[in-house]
């Protein structure tokens, strides 16, 4: 019993402290607290590390080992589907939403990430970039209505200067999402001309950019300012929120929770619900009113189905 104890206690003092700073499936890099990298696997078939998570590593060569536990987060943004949940990234205080006009931004997608954020208590940042584009001016009045919500607006062309984006990103840690052909590496590029990250080019004919990023990486802006890049997204979903969580992260609806005429309100089609009044009144926007039904309804219509 005593030498099992002993030995225990000697591995744990064997782990050694680090940061994911990049997330590829189920292979890992970490950045060591002494600063070296080190390619890592987790334990048997545990998955659901991050980049952005603290770990501890136990070496199983000089610059590989096994990810042995993973310390407690601060935040965590992530989508799931009926099936499973995908970690975006952890530990970071700020999701940078980057949208252009060309090629077209999703609109639905803006509205998904916003409801991710606010519920995992992240402030959001939207970047439109490519403004140096004439297609510009319709994406501007588009995104008007998420400025008026208070949510920070940022135009730029990452291809021009990026400066503005780099005073956004002080002091934060920061996961950068959008679709694919956004411009997101062209950001990350210019403020990070080392990093050397692929850019891709524009499909006319999809109207749709290539994926060009294939795993979140982690890069230090200064020693208090770091970025997460994430590959693009086509999709959000967020199955594993319910819906009074849906309703409560549309920031302008809270002023109206509980005034409806039935406690349950779920906000869809029931009589005397606060929110219609409140569009009528002109204190929320119908585009964002039916964007929430959209979400409750696909809530109601496909209840998650896996284990937490």
């Amino acid at each position: 019993m005593h030498a099992v104890a002993k030995k225990s206690a000697s591995n744990k003092s064997d782990l050694l402290p680090g940061l994911i700073v990049a997330a590829h499936g189920k292979h890992y890099r970490a950045e060591l607290d002494d600063g070296r990298l080190i390619s890592c696997v987790t334990r048997g078939k545990k998955t659901g590390t991050a980049c952005g998570d603290r770990v501890e590593i136990a070496l199983t060569a000089t610059d590989q080992g096994v990810i042995e536990r993973i310390a407690e987060r601060t935040t965590r943004l992530y989508r799931s589907d009926l099936y499973r949940e995908k970690i975006i990234a952890t530990n970071v205080d700020q999701i940078v939403v980057v949208v252009a006009a060309v090629p077209s931004f999703y609109e639905e997608l803006i509205n998904r990430c916003l409801v991710a954020a606010e519920t995992a208590g992240i402030r959001a940042l939207i970047v439109l970039n490519k403004i140096d584009l004439p297609e510009t001016v319709a994406a501007e009045q588009t995104l008007a209505l998420y400025a008026s919500l208070g949510y920070p607006l940022l135009k730029l062309c990452a291809k021009q200067d990026v400066a503005p984006l780099r005073a956004a990103l002080a002091n934060h840690a920061s996961v950068v999402v959008g679709q694919s052909g956004m411009g997101k590496s062209t950001l990350i590029n210019g403020l990070l001309p080392d990093a050397n990250i692929r850019e891709g080019d524009i499909s006319a004919a999809l109207d749709s950019g290539k994926h060009t990023t294939t795993q979140a990486t982690l890069y230090h802006l200064d020693c208090d300012s770091h970025i997460i890049d994430s590959p693009g997204l086509q999709e959000f979903g967020l199955h594993h929120i319910e819906i009074e969580e849906i309703a409560q992260a549309f920031i302008e609806f809270r002023p109206f929770l509980g005034q409806c005429r039935f406690h349950n309100c779920r906000h869809l089609v029931e009589p005397g619900c606060a929110m219609d009044d409140a569009v009528t009144a002109g204190n929320i926007n119908p585009r964002r009113l039916k964007m929430y039904r959209a979400l409750a309804n696909e809530k109601l219509r496909a209840p998650r189905i896996y284990a937490t």
